[in-house]
């Protein structure tokens, strides 16, 4: 293994591969005065919010699940890790089943957005946030019964040790939920037809159970269904994030926008939830 990262050869290798070909190449980033990069908080406090109102979907039965054995077993409610919490939407749907909630998120936008949620809950536990990038911050963070991490392992280049962070500090079991392709895939065509460019096809929901299988995770389920898609942007909100995201100036939205008109927004979405057995080692239950 190189010193500064996976064996090329390796599925965690070849994952960290394929997200470097989603690069946008310089010369196109030096055509732009904006950033292509960031999320809106309002986008995800959104879906933390339809999440609140109705929860539900494999990933969030299987967490639930989880807390229940937990729960079964030790006679306590369990606790609960989220990884790239954004506004909480994985996390506080489950609360009232828990006795502590983690948020860890890079961005403090996001955080405030999850800590505003989480104060509100009619009957909320204890909860804190942490802020900053997973593993680096792992070391903040307890040992929780349940970790879940949904839609962020396709930011995430060197897979292996995000991966081996989150199982050691899961008593029971990791959920993690992502899309089956890389979640910007969506603006492939429009990338092609502004700057002729071939956008990649990889890595995929299947490249993260080959990474999975090479670390050895135990007791791996691979749930693929669809979901209800919850989007709070407008039509022109969508068009501003398109063309920055594609690089281009302002003066280009009507172009994006009569590109966008073509690719009516799905009312669903496919995810694939992939839950895994955690390797801290198990409380004890009371007395």
């Amino acid at each position: 293994m190189a010193a500064d990262g996976p064996d090329p050869a390796s599925a965690a290798g070849r994952w960290a591969a394929y997200l470097a070909e989603w690069a946008i190449p310089p010369e196109i980033l030096a055509g732009t005065d904006r950033s292509p990069w960031g999320h809106p908080v309002q986008r995800f406090a959104a879906r933390a919010d339809a999440d609140l109102a109705q929860p539900g979907g494999t990933s969030y039965r299987r967490a639930l699940d989880t807390l229940a054995l937990v729960r079964s077993r030790t006679g306590r409610p369990g606790t609960l890790l989220d990884v790239g919490a954004g506004a909480g939407a994985a996390s506080l749907p489950l609360a009232r089943w828990t006795s502590a909630i983690t948020a860890v998120d890079p961005s403090a936008g996001m955080l405030a957005a999850f800590a505003e949620r989480a104060a509100a809950l009619p009957d909320p536990p204890l909860w804190r946030t942490v802020e900053g990038r997973w593993p680096d911050v792992a070391d903040q963070v307890e040992v929780h019964d349940v970790v879940v991490s949904h839609h962020v392992l396709y930011d995430v280049q060197d897979i292996a040790p995000f991966v081996a962070a989150l199982t050691a500090k899961a008593r029971s079991r990791v959920v993690v939920e992502v899309v089956p392709q890389h979640p910007m895939s969506w603006l492939n065509p429009l990338w092609q037809q502004f700057h002729g460019l071939a956008r990649p096809s990889r890595p995929t929901a299947d490249d993260l159970v080959a990474v999975l299988h090479a670390a050895g995770v135990r007791a791996l389920v691979v749930e693929r269904s669809t979901r209800a898609e919850v989007d709070a942007m407008t039509e022109q909100e969508l068009v501003e994030m398109a063309t920055r995201r594609l690089c281009l100036p302002v003066d280009r939205e009507p172009e994006v926008a009569a590109a966008l008109a073509t690719m009516p927004r799905p009312a669903t979405r496919a995810v694939v939830t992939l839950s895994w057995a955690g390797t801290a080692p198990a409380a004890a239950g009371p007395g």
